[in-house]
């Protein structure tokens, strides 16, 4: 009997020490909320995400790479509905090595989109969810997703999800 007063008694002890690191934890993580400057933050991202996209139109190999993650787990994934078409490359190997043949096989730069100007951002301490729309010119309508994470004060992208709904039946 002693034995099991015991084990309750250091298993209440153990989830109280939880409980109690969580709160300390909690309570970090909302002072480090309130000292964000959520407007910069956007911004960085947006000068991000239209330097990375203005790199890969004009098939600049180097600049478009130095805002991606290189990481093992980051993924890009398109779903053209226009087309039925999906891809997906997961790890900075194969994303590095599907941009690479991709720019070499269409060497020819696309018409820009219109910079970003309006996106959704929710932070996450370094990490961001980003979500917009954009019309480009070649593919019409498309709905992005980014995981953005913060290094070393740069904004980088760690996963993509792209979803292209090509142009609506008159032409537009």
């Amino acid at each position: 009997m002693a034995y099991k007063s015991l084990s309750i008694l250091t298993m209440i002890l153990v989830l109280n020490t939880m409980g109690c690191k969580e709160a300390d934890s909690t309570e970090k993580k909302e002072v480090a909320i309130e000292d964000i400057n959520i407007e910069a933050e956007k911004s960085a991202i947006l000068n991000t995400l239209n330097s990375e996209t203005r790199a890969a139109f004009q098939r600049d190999y180097e600049g478009w790479q130095k805002h991606w993650m290189h990481d093992p787990d980051i993924t890009k994934t398109y779903l053209d509905f226009s087309d039925s078409t999906l891809s997906e490359s997961v790890g900075w190997k194969e994303i590095s090595q599907y941009v690479k043949t991709f720019m070499e096989e269409h060497p020819e730069p696309e018409p820009l989109p219109k910079p970003l100007d309006d996106i959704e951002v929710r932070l996450y301490g370094n990490g961001a969810w980003v979500t917009y729309q954009q019309v480009d010119s070649l593919r019409g309508l498309k709905r992005e997703t980014r995981l953005m994470e913060k290094v070393d004060g740069d904004w980088k992208i760690a996963g993509m999800k792209t979803t292209i709904y090509g142009f609506e039946e008159d032409g537009k």
